[in-house]
């Protein structure tokens, strides 16, 4: 019963492993160093080029994941002098790193649980248990990261709407209100379009369902 019950467990926490190790990927300079010189990749009605891009986007990745306070965006200034993001952009990027840092708690701590698990899986002789529920974990991720990429693809191909609707609902639950949503003409924006997103998505469910294939498809079945 005991055993059962870790197992199942296991397998709950191994989709939020992968999918934090995605997240991590993406939040490292590798993603947005690839997407910004994709040829597909939408240039800024307002004059930011790629180089600039390149130059302004490390620091709000950074931003994301270090331990500075929000004067490290809001200390930028274009080359003319004024701010790089106004008011509303520095409130939404101090929410947005809060977000984050929680989301990477939750990965460190899946990790950690799912190690704890291991090793009682293994002095208490359950680790075929442990294994299946591995492995059933990597279904689960399958079918999460199918959905996701779905719903990413069909925006970037087919419909935006699809795509929009689901950005909007993952806004609502993480944030307050409208505090989102920015002129074309802002900061936020102009570094990171819509696409910036949905190809993040696309990517996050590629790497998700490379992972939940690899254990679903990796370990076999423990009696």
């Amino acid at each position: 019963m005991k055993s059962s019950f870790f197992s199942y467990l296991v397998s709950l926490l191994t989709p939020i492993a992968l999918i934090g190790a995605a997240l991590r990927i993406l939040l490292s300079p590798i993603y947005f160093n690839i997407e910004y010189r994709m040829p597909y990749f939408p240039v800024d009605e307002y004059g930011m080029t790629q180089e600039e891009r390149l130059q302004w986007a490390p620091y709000a990745v950074e931003y994301l994941v270090n331990s500075a306070d929000i004067s490290y965006l809001g200390d930028l200034q274009f080359e003319n002098g004024a701010p790089l993001y106004n008011e509303r952009e520095l409130s939404h990027m101090a929410d947005v790193k809060n977000v984050v840092i929680g989301a990477l708690r939750v990965w460190y701590l899946s990790l950690g649980i799912l190690i704890l698990l291991a090793i009682l899986a293994q002095r208490s002789r359950w680790m075929p248990d442990y294994l299946n529920g591995l492995r059933r974990g990597g279904m689960w991720m399958i079918g999460l990261a199918v959905a996701l990429g779905l719903i990413a693809g069909i925006g970037i191909t087919t419909n935006p709407d699809v795509f929009w609707e689901f950005f909007a609902l993952f806004h609502a639950i993480f944030f307050e209100g409208d505090s989102w949503l920015f002129y074309y003409s802002d900061t936020l924006i102009r570094l990171f379009p819509i696409r910036f997103w949905q190809d993040a998505f696309l990517w996050a469910a590629i790497l998700a369902l490379g992972g939940g294939a690899g254990l679903a498809f990796g370990i076999r079945r423990r009696e």
